[in-house]
Protein backbone atom coordinates (compact mmCIF):
# COMPACT_ATOMS: atom_id res chain seq x y z
CA UNK A 1 0.00 0.00 0.00
CA UNK A 2 0.83 3.47 -0.73
CA UNK A 3 1.77 5.57 2.59
CA UNK A 4 1.06 9.22 3.54
CA UNK A 5 2.88 11.05 6.61
CA UNK A 6 2.23 14.03 8.52
CA UNK A 7 2.61 14.56 12.21
CA UNK A 8 0.47 15.88 15.40
CA UNK A 9 1.66 17.30 18.33
CA UNK A 10 0.08 16.00 21.10
CA UNK A 11 -0.14 17.09 24.40
CA UNK A 12 0.99 15.06 27.52
CA UNK A 13 1.38 15.63 31.28
CA UNK A 14 4.73 16.73 30.68
CA UNK A 15 4.70 19.05 27.51
CA UNK A 16 3.83 18.59 23.91
CA UNK A 17 4.84 15.70 21.87
CA UNK A 18 5.22 16.00 18.56
CA UNK A 19 4.78 12.78 16.46
CA UNK A 20 4.94 11.43 13.13
CA UNK A 21 2.16 9.46 11.90
CA UNK A 22 2.46 7.50 8.87
CA UNK A 23 -0.89 6.00 7.23
CA UNK A 24 -1.68 3.98 4.16
CA UNK A 25 -3.30 5.47 1.42
CA UNK A 26 -6.87 3.84 0.64
CA UNK A 27 -9.40 4.01 -2.37
CA UNK A 28 -9.10 7.59 -3.09
CA UNK A 29 -7.93 8.23 0.30
CA UNK A 30 -11.11 7.58 1.99
CA UNK A 31 -11.06 8.63 5.33
CA UNK A 32 -13.85 6.04 6.57
CA UNK A 33 -11.18 3.40 5.92
CA UNK A 34 -10.22 2.11 9.17
CA UNK A 35 -6.73 0.41 10.60
CA UNK A 36 -5.15 -0.83 13.27
CA UNK A 37 -2.25 1.55 15.02
CA UNK A 38 1.15 0.45 16.02
CA UNK A 39 2.77 3.01 18.14
CA UNK A 40 6.70 2.81 17.01
CA UNK A 41 9.45 3.53 19.17
CA UNK A 42 12.57 5.13 17.66
CA UNK A 43 16.61 4.67 19.25
CA UNK A 44 17.63 7.17 21.37
CA UNK A 45 18.21 9.97 18.06
CA UNK A 46 14.25 10.10 17.61
CA UNK A 47 13.10 9.85 13.89
CA UNK A 48 15.93 10.08 11.85
CA UNK A 49 16.05 8.71 8.35
CA UNK A 50 16.25 5.10 8.95
CA UNK A 51 13.50 5.45 11.55
CA UNK A 52 10.60 6.79 9.33
CA UNK A 53 11.61 4.04 6.69
CA UNK A 54 11.52 1.09 9.09
CA UNK A 55 7.73 3.16 10.05
CA UNK A 56 6.59 3.30 6.67
CA UNK A 57 7.15 -0.20 6.00
CA UNK A 58 5.01 -1.55 8.46
CA UNK A 59 2.03 1.21 7.62
CA UNK A 60 2.59 0.05 3.98
CA UNK A 61 0.86 -3.30 5.18
CA UNK A 62 -1.79 -1.79 6.25
CA UNK A 63 -1.21 -0.30 9.94
CA UNK A 64 -1.50 3.62 11.15
CA UNK A 65 2.11 4.09 12.92
CA UNK A 66 2.73 6.50 15.40
CA UNK A 67 5.95 7.98 15.81
CA UNK A 68 6.54 9.81 19.19
CA UNK A 69 9.67 12.16 19.86
CA UNK A 70 10.59 9.73 23.19
CA UNK A 71 12.43 12.60 24.93
CA UNK A 72 10.14 15.61 23.96
CA UNK A 73 10.16 17.00 27.29
CA UNK A 74 14.28 17.39 26.79
CA UNK A 75 14.24 18.83 23.20
CA UNK A 76 12.97 21.14 20.95
CA UNK A 77 10.40 19.97 18.70
CA UNK A 78 11.51 18.77 15.86
CA UNK A 79 14.77 17.30 17.44
CA UNK A 80 17.02 14.40 15.61
CA UNK A 81 20.09 13.55 16.60
CA UNK A 82 22.80 12.50 14.63
CA UNK A 83 25.10 8.79 14.46
CA UNK A 84 27.87 10.17 16.17
CA UNK A 85 29.27 10.72 18.97
CA UNK A 86 27.91 14.09 20.32
CA UNK A 87 24.28 12.41 19.16
CA UNK A 88 24.76 9.38 21.24
CA UNK A 89 25.65 11.10 24.47
CA UNK A 90 22.71 13.44 23.92
CA UNK A 91 20.48 10.73 23.61
CA UNK A 92 21.64 8.65 26.54
CA UNK A 93 21.94 11.64 28.84
CA UNK A 94 18.20 12.30 27.64
CA UNK A 95 17.54 8.41 28.40
CA UNK A 96 18.91 8.78 32.09
CA UNK A 97 17.37 12.12 32.68
CA UNK A 98 13.69 11.47 31.77
CA UNK A 99 11.70 10.23 34.53
CA UNK A 100 9.61 6.97 34.09
CA UNK A 101 6.32 8.09 34.85
CA UNK A 102 6.74 10.39 31.44
CA UNK A 103 6.97 6.93 29.85
CA UNK A 104 3.43 5.90 30.86
CA UNK A 105 2.30 9.17 30.70
CA UNK A 106 3.10 9.26 27.08
CA UNK A 107 1.76 6.15 26.18
CA UNK A 108 -1.54 6.66 27.39
CA UNK A 109 -1.36 10.18 25.81
CA UNK A 110 -0.87 8.27 22.01
CA UNK A 111 -3.84 5.84 22.64
CA UNK A 112 -6.22 8.42 24.03
CA UNK A 113 -5.06 10.07 20.33
CA UNK A 114 -5.56 7.12 18.19
CA UNK A 115 -9.19 6.32 20.16
CA UNK A 116 -10.00 9.70 18.67
CA UNK A 117 -9.10 9.14 15.20
CA UNK A 118 -11.51 8.18 12.41
CA UNK A 119 -9.17 5.65 10.74
CA UNK A 120 -8.48 3.97 14.10
CA UNK A 121 -9.82 0.51 14.02
CA UNK A 122 -10.02 -0.39 17.74
CA UNK A 123 -6.67 -2.61 17.84
CA UNK A 124 -3.12 -0.69 18.98
CA UNK A 125 0.07 -2.83 19.71
CA UNK A 126 3.58 -1.29 19.87
CA UNK A 127 6.77 -1.97 17.83
CA UNK A 128 10.59 -0.76 18.61
CA UNK A 129 14.25 -0.76 18.46
CA UNK A 130 17.45 -0.32 20.85
CA UNK A 131 15.69 1.93 23.74
CA UNK A 132 12.47 2.19 21.68
CA UNK A 133 12.26 -1.58 22.46
CA UNK A 134 12.39 -1.24 25.94
CA UNK A 135 9.67 1.80 25.30
CA UNK A 136 7.38 -0.70 23.34
CA UNK A 137 7.77 -3.09 26.01
CA UNK A 138 6.62 -0.45 28.19
CA UNK A 139 4.12 0.30 26.16
CA UNK A 140 2.59 -3.20 26.34
CA UNK A 141 1.78 -2.12 30.28
CA UNK A 142 -1.36 -0.22 29.17
CA UNK A 143 -3.75 -2.72 29.31
CA UNK A 144 -5.04 -1.75 25.25
CA UNK A 145 -1.73 -2.75 23.93
CA UNK A 146 -2.57 -6.65 21.95
CA UNK A 147 0.66 -7.15 20.37
CA UNK A 148 4.70 -5.53 21.08
CA UNK A 149 7.69 -6.22 19.11
CA UNK A 150 10.59 -5.47 20.50
CA UNK A 151 13.29 -5.50 19.07
CA UNK A 152 17.31 -5.54 21.15
CA UNK A 153 15.55 -3.66 24.10
CA UNK A 154 18.08 -2.04 25.56
CA UNK A 155 18.10 -1.64 29.73
CA UNK A 156 15.50 -4.37 30.26
CA UNK A 157 18.13 -6.77 32.05
CA UNK A 158 19.39 -3.38 34.34
CA UNK A 159 17.60 -2.29 36.65
CA UNK A 160 19.13 1.60 36.14
CA UNK A 161 17.01 2.55 33.66
CA UNK A 162 14.10 3.60 34.08
CA UNK A 163 15.56 5.68 37.30
CA UNK A 164 12.84 4.45 40.13
CA UNK A 165 12.60 2.16 42.28
CA UNK A 166 9.99 -0.76 42.07
CA UNK A 167 8.83 1.48 38.66
CA UNK A 168 11.65 -0.67 36.13
CA UNK A 169 9.40 -2.91 33.67
CA UNK A 170 10.81 -5.48 34.68
CA UNK A 171 8.79 -5.26 38.19
CA UNK A 172 5.64 -4.79 36.29
CA UNK A 173 5.47 -7.83 34.62
CA UNK A 174 1.67 -8.95 35.51
CA UNK A 175 0.65 -5.82 33.56
CA UNK A 176 1.18 -7.00 30.29
CA UNK A 177 -1.83 -9.11 28.55
CA UNK A 178 -0.73 -8.91 24.95
CA UNK A 179 1.79 -11.02 23.20
CA UNK A 180 5.11 -9.77 22.91
CA UNK A 181 7.99 -10.74 20.19
CA UNK A 182 11.41 -10.09 21.82
CA UNK A 183 14.22 -10.15 18.60
CA UNK A 184 18.20 -10.32 19.54
CA UNK A 185 21.24 -9.73 18.73
CA UNK A 186 23.44 -12.72 19.46
CA UNK A 187 26.59 -10.59 19.09
CA UNK A 188 24.63 -6.86 20.60
CA UNK A 189 27.73 -6.06 23.22
CA UNK A 190 24.96 -3.57 24.81
CA UNK A 191 22.89 -6.54 26.00
CA UNK A 192 25.25 -9.33 27.16
CA UNK A 193 24.25 -13.02 26.90
CA UNK A 194 23.38 -12.80 30.57
CA UNK A 195 21.31 -10.50 31.04
CA UNK A 196 19.12 -11.89 27.74
CA UNK A 197 18.92 -15.11 30.05
CA UNK A 198 17.83 -12.33 33.10
CA UNK A 199 14.89 -11.36 31.03
CA UNK A 200 13.93 -14.59 29.13
CA UNK A 201 13.84 -16.35 32.83
CA UNK A 202 11.40 -13.25 34.47
CA UNK A 203 9.56 -13.52 31.09
CA UNK A 204 8.96 -17.50 31.40
CA UNK A 205 8.30 -17.54 35.12
CA UNK A 206 5.66 -14.43 34.79
CA UNK A 207 4.12 -16.89 32.22
CA UNK A 208 3.61 -13.87 29.66
CA UNK A 209 2.51 -14.91 25.85
CA UNK A 210 5.56 -14.38 23.46
CA UNK A 211 7.90 -15.66 21.39
CA UNK A 212 12.00 -15.57 21.34
CA UNK A 213 14.05 -15.28 18.84
CA UNK A 214 17.97 -14.54 18.61
CA UNK A 215 20.26 -14.16 15.46
CA UNK A 216 23.69 -13.73 15.05
CA UNK A 217 23.63 -9.67 14.46
CA UNK A 218 24.96 -7.31 16.51
CA UNK A 219 23.47 -4.16 17.62
CA UNK A 220 21.66 -2.03 15.53
CA UNK A 221 21.36 -4.58 12.49
CA UNK A 222 17.76 -3.65 11.11
CA UNK A 223 19.07 0.11 10.97
CA UNK A 224 19.49 0.25 6.71
CA UNK A 225 23.11 2.69 6.16
CA UNK A 226 24.92 1.20 9.33
CA UNK A 227 27.78 -0.56 8.78
CA UNK A 228 26.20 -3.68 11.25
CA UNK A 229 23.50 -3.64 9.02
CA UNK A 230 22.07 -7.37 7.86
CA UNK A 231 19.49 -7.04 5.36
CA UNK A 232 18.37 -10.35 5.24
CA UNK A 233 17.80 -11.13 8.71
CA UNK A 234 16.27 -7.79 8.73
CA UNK A 235 13.29 -8.46 6.34
CA UNK A 236 13.06 -11.77 8.21
CA UNK A 237 12.69 -10.25 11.63
CA UNK A 238 10.06 -7.55 9.51
CA UNK A 239 7.77 -11.08 8.73
CA UNK A 240 8.00 -12.11 12.08
CA UNK A 241 6.75 -8.79 13.41
CA UNK A 242 3.94 -8.55 10.40
CA UNK A 243 3.05 -12.29 11.84
CA UNK A 244 2.29 -10.71 15.07
CA UNK A 245 0.10 -8.20 14.40
CA UNK A 246 -1.38 -10.02 11.76
CA UNK A 247 -2.42 -12.57 14.41
CA UNK A 248 -2.99 -9.89 16.98
CA UNK A 249 -4.32 -6.68 15.64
Amino acid sequence: MKVQSFSADITTPTGVMRTYIHRPVGANNAPTEKYPCILFYSEIFQQTGPIESAARVMASHGYVVLVPEVFHELNPIGTILGYDDAGRDKGNADKAAKDVQGYDSDNAALIDYAKQQSWYSGSIGAMGFCIGGHLAFRAALQPEIKGTACFYATDLHALTIPNKTGQHSMDRLHDIGGELLMIWGKQDSHIPTAGRMQVYEKMTAAELNFTWHEFNAQHAFMRDGDERYDAQTALLCYQLALNLFSRTL
